[in-house]
């Protein structure tokens, strides 16, 4: 048998195309450029913007702090210009001056500030040379100016804050009682007493502080406010009752101690 032979013809590969990419360099170069557009415009406009001040306005009802003093704390801070003046720091070396309470600080087009100060209101003084606010919180511990026509609280380190608001709800009651305060004291037991300006002296102690200072308004202050300047002191630290001290040169004989309990 033949075989039949078949010639086979090699065909030739064709080589692949490569896809051919299109780079589009404005697309491209479109967003950096933009960028840096932006960024010359941003400079260009602090360049031009960000001038020198040229005024300052400091505004408030001044007491106990005066505007060259509120300059003197600003100028270190100003020579960063209109734009770039950090207002927050700004704002802080105002707010360390003695006697500032609040600070409003904001810029005015084109090249002022202007600077708002409330100042604390002193209402009492704090220990031996402090001051406390309205708000019962101690603004200044060495005070230059002693204030001898504000009352004296004392007590110990961090309870400004309670003296305070003992303080406020006695003012009131005490004017009623035609009763002016000189010193309100907590001691480091915590016991409360009161000078008045007489001279006399009211011995609250630590427990039921609030009943025992009823107690003083609604009972001791009505019987004793005929002779009260012949009085010494007033010891309120009983149950139910009180004891009068009377200066050496009265011959009345002290109201007597009523249901002693508690001497705490």
């Amino acid at each position: 048998m033949r075989r039949t032979k078949f010639n086979r013809r090699k065909v030739a590969k064709k080589p692949r195309e490569l896809p051919k990419i299109t780079i589009n360099w404005a697309y491209v170069l479109a967003p950096p450029g933009a960028l840096a557009i932006l960024v010359t415009i941003f400079f260009i406009t602090q360049v031009l913007l960000n001038r020198p001040f040229q005024q300052l306005h400091i505004e408030g009802r001044f007491q106990r702090v005066t505007p060259i003093q509120v300059e003197a704390a600003l100028v270190p801070g100003l020579d960063r210009g209109f734009l770039l003046a950090d207002l927050g720091a700004l704002q802080r070396r105002v707010e360390s001056l003695d006697w500032v309470e609040h600070v409003e600080i904001v810029r005015q087009w084109p090249d002022a500030l202007v600077v708002r100060i409330v100042e604390h209101q002193a209402a009492a003084r704090w220990g031996e040379m402090g001051l406390l606010n309205t708000h019962g919180e101690l603004f200044a511990n060495e005070a230059r100016h002693v204030f001898p026509e504000l009352p004296h609280l004392a007590g110990p380190k961090g309870s400004e804050l309670e003296v305070a608001k003992q303080y406020l709800g006695l003012r009131g009651r005490l004017t009623e009682a035609n009763l002016a305060l000189e010193a309100l004291i907590m001691d480091e037991r915590g016991a409360w007493s009161i000078e008045l300006e007489s001279g006399q002296q009211i011995r609250i102690g630590r427990r039921n502080v609030d009943q025992r200072l009823d107690r003083l308004f609604r009972v001791v202050a009505p019987i004793l406010a005929a002779e009260f300047d012949r009085v010494s002191y007033v010891d309120l630290r009983y149950a139910n009752g009180f004891s009068v001290g009377w200066y050496p040169d009265s011959d009345l004989q002290p109201v007597g101690k009523v249901e002693v309990f508690d001497s705490g």
